[in-house]
């Protein structure tokens, strides 16, 4: 290879959001004229620019070259050291390629943004919003949560209260806040309150939400039983004063003696009433004496009609998933959907689509079920309510019935869900409204991952692919 080559410098350093420029200096040592071409390698060629990209050389003369890298604020830009290298092809000779290598070093930059979700939770004895941490930095953030509010009116229970993020992650923090006094009457009341979000060396980020605190009973009930132990203590008073005195004013008139003439005969005695007959009862009424329940198919002799046929049992993810493993070893997941206006679908397995695509038919439910995993835990969110608290998280082992959401008519569709398994990692892909396809996302082994719609978006549900 005729060529000499030369970084200058061979090491620098750039800051995220800024550009830097490095010469490469090349001399062509050969003894004919020769053309060179530049193409930047590595993890930072999508933010490296060659000028210009060739350059035409005579035998003994020197060119130079600009690299110009202009790394994003982003996390992608990896902070520390991070080699590149130019790959030079000679026009004459392309199978003589030389690659110039140098370091380039990021700068670190920390940019840490915080929400709850929802910003506003009621309840009477508790509230349970969600503190979502987003790390946009390209450095690995520490910090420490804790909570507060006017008057210490409130007890914070933060799990986990410390917390580790990786760039480009997220962190939740389930938030349970308790009131120190219960409201037995009155109207709901609004207690706003702050969590803080603590990292060594800068000011602490406070991120406000509102906490109503209903009352045990309405202030309208209490307003009614005070009105009514009025009005019937005066009634007794009333009817204690102004109480009628009934007195007989009737008075036996005196006989004259001798004119009493006796009794010819005793005074009849009234005969007792005749006891009432019995009546036939209801159900003697009926034939067959089944009575009612013969009008619900129930009964027998007499009632006319047999039984009704039972209605088939639907499969569930459980049966599914136990027929799987009995043809085939290993981990398996199966689950199916309940589909708005359609009812539950029949089950599928390992990445095949539940639901519906492209027809805007929101999930109402899931029903999943694993083998080969020592189990499945989690629970869903809701459009426009995040996480319910009268829904608890399910929790159940190998080859049984787990389901997130809800089939009342009257509660929203699922809108996301977090899951995991606790032997491996489960996948999973999840269609939304307006949104298409998410993408895959995997949780690690043992751990938490949200899948599905953005909470703060509150798109529905409408399709979903699993696999462990």
């Amino acid at each position: 290879m005729s060529l000499w080559t030369s970084l200058e410098p061979a090491s620098a350093t750039v800051d995220p959001g800024s550009s830097t420029t490095v010469r490469l200096k090349l001399r062509n040592t050969g003894d004919i004229v020769d053309e060179y071409r530049f193409e930047p390698v590595g993890d930072l060629t999508p933010w490296t620019r060659v000028e210009p990209p060739s350059l035409r050389l005579y035998p003994g003369t020197t060119g130079t070259v600009e690299l110009t890298f202009a790394p994003p604020r982003t996390p992608d830009a990896t902070a520390g050291p991070n080699p590149y290298g130019v790959r030079i092809t000679p026009t004459e000779h392309p199978d003589a390629v030389t690659v110039p290598e140098g370091n380039l070093t990021i700068t670190p930059f920390t940019e840490v943004r915080a929400e709850l979700v929802p910003p506003t939770v009621k309840g009477r004895f508790r509230g349970r919003p969600r503190l979502a941490v987003d790390n946009l930095g390209n450095t690995k953030v520490t910090a420490s949560l804790s909570g507060s509010d006017n008057g210490d009116r409130l007890s914070y229970d933060l799990q986990p209260s410390n917390i580790q993020i990786e760039p480009g992650r997220a962190a939740f923090v389930k938030t349970t806040l308790r009131p120190r006094q219960i409201t037995w009457f009155g109207s709901k009341q609004e207690q706003p309150y702050s969590l803080a979000v603590r990292r060594s060396g800068t000011e602490p980020m406070d991120v406000n939400g509102t906490f109503v605190q209903r009352g045990i009973l309405p202030g309208w009930l209490a307003t009614t039983f005070g009105l009514l132990l009025a009005v019937t203590i005066a009634f007794v008073v009333i009817w204690l004063s102004y109480r009628p005195q009934v007195a007989s004013v009737a008075k036996e008139k005196p006989e004259a003696a001798g004119n009493i003439a006796p009794s010819s005969s005793p005074p009849p005695i009234s005969s007792p009433p005749p006891e009432p007959e019995d009546k036939p009862s209801d159900s003697a009424e009926k034939p067959g004496g089944g009575g009612s329940d013969d009008e619900k198919g129930g009964g027998g002799g007499g009632g006319g009609g047999g039984d009704k046929p039972a209605k088939p049992r639907k499969e569930t993810a459980a049966d599914a998933v136990r027929k799987l493993s009995e043809r085939s070893e290993g981990r398996h997941i199966c689950y199916r959907a309940l589909v708005k206006g359609e009812g539950w679908q029949d089950p599928v397995c390992d990445g095949v689509e539940a639901g519906t695509v492209g027809k805007g038919k929101a999930i109402k439910a899931l029903n999943i079920a694993v083998i080969g995993t020592k189990g499945v835990t989690g629970t869903g969110a809701w459009v426009g309510e995040g996480w319910r608290k009268e829904i608890p998280w399910a929790e159940k082992e190998d080859g049984k019935n787990m389901y997130f959401g809800s089939s009342k008519s009257e509660d929203p569709p699922l809108e996301g869900y977090t899951f995991k398994v606790f032997d491996g990692s489960v996948c999973s892909d999840a269609y939304v409204k307006d949104r298409k396809w998410m993408g895959p996302v995997c949780t690690d082994p043992g751990g938490w991952k949200y899948h599905g719609s953005p909470i703060e978006q509150y798109q529905q549900l409408e399709a979903v692919r699993f696999k462990v």
